[in-house]
Order: C-alpha cells, then sequence, then structure tokens
C-alpha cells in the first residue's frame, strides 16, 4: 500500500469530494496525509486522514467570513474578484505552499502529491523533488480544448463563427489574467532550482493526471491531453451535515434551496428567494450553511430554513433545486434526476449553470433578479416535463459513470511501478 500527500484549502464545495478520495484510499489501505487549512482539521480526520496545517501558506483558522483572506465575493467586479483569487490563493502565495509542500516530502517522502487544481505552489515543490503529482479536478474542465469555450465567463458552445472568435479572444484574455502572476509563480520555481515558465498555466502540464471530477454527459467535450481523465464526481455529502432529516408536512412539490456553504455576500439573493417561494404551493427547505445564520432570514410557513441537512436524503424528495450552481449541489441534483434554478454568483458558477441550460436540465437567472423573476422561473421548470426528462437523462448517464471508481484507479496507476514518471 502507498502513503500520499494531498494538499488543499478551504474551499467550501472543493473540499467534499478531495476528502471522499481521501476515504476512499484509506479504506483501500492506503496512508494518506492532508496538508490543509487548521480549520479542515476534524473533516480531515473523520475521512481516514492524517491532518497537517500549513505554516507559511495562508490558511483559514474558523468558516466566517472574517478569516477570508481572498474576500472575491466581496466587490462587484469579476476581474477584480479574479484578481484577488490567483494573488491571495493560487500563485501570489506560491512560494509559501511550495515551502511547506517541500519541507513535508522530505519529512516523508510520499509515492505521489494529490494536489486541489486552484493552489499551484504544491506542483512548483513536486516538480522540484521528483514526486508525481496528481491534479484533483473538483468542478468541469478548466483545460483549454478546440470547440469548448473558454473557463470563467459562462458561454455556451459556439454556434458561428463569430462566436468562435469570440472564444478565441476570451481565451487569450484569461490566459493574460492569470500571466499578471507569472512573476509570482516563477519566483516561487527559482527557489527549488527550475527553470521559469513563459505562462503561468504551464505550470500544470508537470502534473502526472489531471483528474476532472465530474459527468463526461454533463461536461462540454473536446479534444484533451492523455494526462487529463474524467472519472465521475464523488457524490457524498459533506460530514459535518446533520444524518438525519425530516421532510416539511403536506403533499405540495419539494423544492431544494442550497446556496454556498460558505459566505459569499449571497444573504440578499437567499432572501429573495424564500420570498419568490412564499407566493407558490410548495414546500421548500433552504440550507444556509455556516456561512450564514438561518435566522437571518424571514421564511414564511411553507419554508424550512436550517443551517444544513443531508442534500442525498432531500433530493430524494425533491423535485427542484433552486441553486447558486455550485458544482457539488448540480451534480447531486442532476444524479438524483431533479431539474434546477441556477442564479450563479461567479468563480465556476457561470460556467457550470451554462452547462445546465445546454443539457436542458433548468434555467438560468442573474443572481441580481427580483422575486417575481425567481418565482416564474420556479414554476416554469415545475410545470414543464422537459426538464425533469433531462434530469432524468443526466442521472443515467451519471449513475454510469459512477458505478467504479475512476479516480482511486487512476491515483493507484500512477504509482504503480510501470507509471510513476513524470511528464516532460
Amino acid at each position: 500500500m502507498a502513503e500520499f500527500l494531498l494538499t488543499t484549502w478551504h474551499g467550501a464545495g472543493t473540499t467534499p469530494p478531495l476528502l471522499s478520495i481521501v476515504r476512499a484510499l484509506t479504506r483501500r489501505g492506503h496512508q494518506v496525509r492532508v496538508l490543509a487549512d487548521s480549520v479542515l482539521q476534524a473533516e480531515v480526520q473523520a475521512a481516514g486522514g492524517e491532518h497537517i496545517s500549513w505554516t507559511r501558506a495562508p490558511q483559514r483558522a474558523c468558516r466566517g467570513p472574517q478569516s477570508d483572506f481572498v474576500r472575491d465575493w466581496d466587490t462587484d467586479d469579476p476581474a477584480e474578484a479574479f484578481v484577488r483569487t490567483r494573488d491571495r490563493l493560487s500563485v501570489g502565495p506560491a512560494a509559501r505552499f511550495a515551502a511547506d509542500v517541500r519541507d513535508e516530502i522530505e519529512r516523508r517522502r510520499p509515492a505521489a502529491l494529490l494536489t486541489e487544481m486552484l493552489i499551484f505552489g504544491p506542483l512548483v515543490a513536486a516538480e522540484a523533488a521528483g514526486v508525481p503529482a496528481i491534479v484533483l479536478n473538483p468542478t468541469i474542465n478548466i483545460i483549454p480544448a478546440d470547440g469548448v469555450p473558454p473557463f470563467g465567463f459562462g458561454f455556451l458552445p459556439a454556434a458561428s463563427a463569430a462566436e468562435r472568435e469570440r472564444d478565441r479572444q476570451f481565451l487569450a484574455i484569461g490566459m493574460k489574467g492569470w500571466d499578471g502572476a507569472l512573476e509570482a509563480l516563477n519566483d516561487a520555481r527559482r527557489q527549488h532550482g527550475l527553470p521559469p515558465v513563459d505562462h503561468v498555466l504551464d505550470q500544470g502540464r508537470s502534473a502526472a493526471r489531471v483528474l476532472v471530477l465530474t459527468s463526461r454527459a454533463f461536461d462540454f467535450q473536446g479534444p484533451l491531453p492523455p494526462t487529463v481523465k474524467y472519472c465521475g464526481p464523488r457524490l457524498e455529502d459533506p460530514s459535518w451535515v446533520p444524518d438525519r432529516w425530516e421532510a416539511p408536512a403536506g403533499d405540495d412539490p419539494l423544492v431544494l434551496v442550497a446556496m454556498s456553504s460558505e459566505f459569499q455576500g449571497h444573504r440578499s439573493l437567499l432572501q429573495r428567494t424564500v420570498d419568490a417561494l412564499g407566493g407558490l404551493p410548495v414546500r421548500a427547505v433552504v440550507t444556509t450553511g455556516p456561512g450564514l445564520d438561518p435566522s437571518s432570514l424571514l421564511a414564511p410557513p411553507n419554508v424550512q430554513v436550517v443551517e444544513s441537512a443531508p442534500h442525498g436524503q432531500v433530493l430524494r424528495h425533491a423535485r427542484l433545486v433552486v441553486t447558486h450552481a455550485g458544482h457539488g449541489t448540480v451534480i447531486k441534483s442532476l444524479a438524483a434526476g431533479v431539474p434546477l434554478v441556477c442564479l450563479p454568483l461567479g468563480r465556476d458558477q457561470l460556467d457550470i449553470a451554462a452547462r445546465v441550460v445546454h443539457s436542458g436540465t433548468g434555467r438560468r437567472l442573474d443572481p441580481g433578479s427580483p422575486a417575481e423573476e425567481i418565482r416564474a422561473a420556479v414554476g416554469e421548470v415545475l410545470g414543464n416535463p422537459d426538464y425533469s426528462a433531462a434530469a432524468g437523462r443526466m442521472s443515467r448517464a451519471i449513475a454510469e459513470e459512477v458505478a467504479e471508481d475512476h479516480a482511486v484507479a487512476e491515483i493507484e496507476a500512477v504509482v504503480s511501478r510501470q507509471d510513476t514518471r513524470i511528464p516532460a
């Protein structure tokens, strides 16, 4: 059996799928050390991993917004939100992340490094130490591919020459945006004896695998390097949600409202959604997550507001999900055959909502939509069987994809004797 080192950060919806992999590896007899924020200690240990806190790298000590050092939600400018993520998490502190990871590699050399896709420093450390690295991508594929819209803008696939030119231009804009932090990445590489790269995203080429933890049937498809593998989504609920849940009484359709599990400045959106559902013949369950106090929302009698509930159980009863279009909520809903109304706030949510629209499994609205528009969209999706039929087709496709644990198989292949090389 092998020993792995997994590196991650408190990324809300990105955490449960990665810890699902930790759980699966430990069940197969492997050891997994997890270098992560101190706030994740209990979750890591519940998954069977050995938790180690970052020392130099930035991290969160609690779940509240007061410890959020990125604060990408605290601006109305999408470009500024991206820059904050790039400079405060992904690339700006790459040298500090790399130093922590290199120390841990030297303390106990792992068979492979597993790392969440959004932090670049661990890849630098693994490359310098000659340890195979596996990138875990807990959302849709972000690697550019012909025929696939560039990540980050929420575009549907191009249907004309003008839209293909749009994609080309926005891909260049995205690359230029990442390269605004090229000096920070190359500084980290120099500190570990590595030559500079021409573009920030070139660092990803050092990975032995990039495992895309979503449904191939859900994502937009294009040609990808052979190291990029679709492995299907991870569908487990987080360890911090309660084990049991009691459905509200009545026979009206059940609607689950599941926004971000961390604070994204979305209290107003949640309140407007609650107001919208208050005017419909439905039973609604609203989960605020640890980032928002349920008592801060004013709810009518047909709307149940709780901090958390086991979505796996709720979705067995639900007819519709209203969400910010986080990957975990969307893919679990579709795995259960439940259509969606999406109000994306930012991050990868614009692109995920685009895939919901393209697959016919739901509607996309602006997050600033008034309650009346949200109410109308909920009524439309509940009343049109085409949405539930499309969600049912997606559910069957996902069931086939998750019948085997392809992510664990790929990880074990990398550390097998015949497949431990690092790509040039």
